[in-house]
């Protein structure tokens, strides 16, 4: 069995842990709030680590998923000592491509595998195992990383090299904020011409516009409630990422520039926290009721 330790269990890392243990990979949890890890230890019949170390010193493979460049980069720097040579680290976090290759080579210096495998298909995804997986690393490593992968993920795609799954992410999360941009603001609008909301969207869900986020999230903005999913916050970062990413190629994406100053207006009302639905909100408020 190949013993796999679990770093991070948030909204996404939870569902993915609870993946690999039923399919006999999981072996230890490890989160920066403890009681979350022990908790889920409890649940699934595993040790929660007390500390990186303890984690790295018992497991052949790491799944990471938590939510900054500078915590991916902590974490990678705390665990180096203590990793087993030719272990397989595979970083699910959304971060940019620099830092996955900067992860890399350190590893590699230590004779250890490092993949960069960002993920999509929100919390329903993490939860049933169906994600999407956009890898990078190296062939071999990506190989070595099926049973785990699989565990987690129904489309699992090798893009390239180190960075290649963070580009391929950021690629995403750029159609996520188009995606939610459009289900809003016509939401809005099928609001203010006084139309059967949950007709619209059943009709239009099976209709050449529709999207993921307009079937799965415009019922929330039906129902004034967005709790879970993908929050606001979480999808900044990411946008600033797109952002940086963008500029080293002398572009200004429109579309991140527009979504990233309504997030930050949201943050700023207090609905960071919030399901990236919440810009609803914004976009109801454009119509005069």
């Amino acid at each position: 069995m190949i013993k796999t330790g679990f770093i991070g269990l948030g909204a996404m890392g939870i569902g993915m842990a609870r993946n690999l243990r039923k399919a006999g990979l999981l072996t230890t949890v490890w989160n920066r709030n403890i009681d979350k890890a022990y908790n889920l230890a409890a649940e699934l019949n595993c040790i929660a680590a007390a500390s990186l170390q303890h984690l790295a010193q018992t497991c052949d493979s790491i799944v990471i998923c938590i939510s900054a460049d500078e915590d991916v980069q902590s974490v990678i720097t705390q665990l180096l000592p203590h990793l087993k040579p030719h272990s397989l680290i595979i970083d699910c976090s959304t971060v940019s491509a620099t830092t996955a290759c900067n992860c890399a080579k350190q590893l590699t210096a230590v004779q250890c595998d490092f993949l960069d495998a960002p993920v999509s298909g929100g919390v329903e995804g993490a939860r049933l195992g169906t994600l999407a997986i956009m890898v990078g690393g190296a062939e071999s490593a990506f190989t070595r990383a099926q049973p785990i992968l699989q565990a987690m993920g129904k489309t699992i795609t090798h893009f390239g090299q180190s960075g290649a799954g963070q580009s391929a992410k950021a690629t995403n999360q750029i159609l996520c904020a188009g995606a939610i941009q459009a289900a809003a603001e016509a939401m809005a609008f099928a609001k203010a011409a006084g139309l059967p909301l949950d007709k619209v969207i059943d009709t239009l869900s099976k209709g050449a516009g529709s999207s993921w986020y307009f079937t799965h999230r415009a019922p929330n903005m039906i129902n004034n409630s967005y709790a879970g999913g993908f929050k606001v916050r979480l999808h900044e970062k990411d946008l600033r990422i797109c952002r940086d990413m963008a500029q080293q190629h002398g572009a200004q994406l429109p579309l991140i520039e527009m979504t990233l100053i309504q997030y930050r207006r949201l943050i700023e009302q207090g609905y960071g926290d919030e399901d990236i639905s919440t810009l609803f909100r914004l976009k109801d408020a454009l119509f005069n009721h």
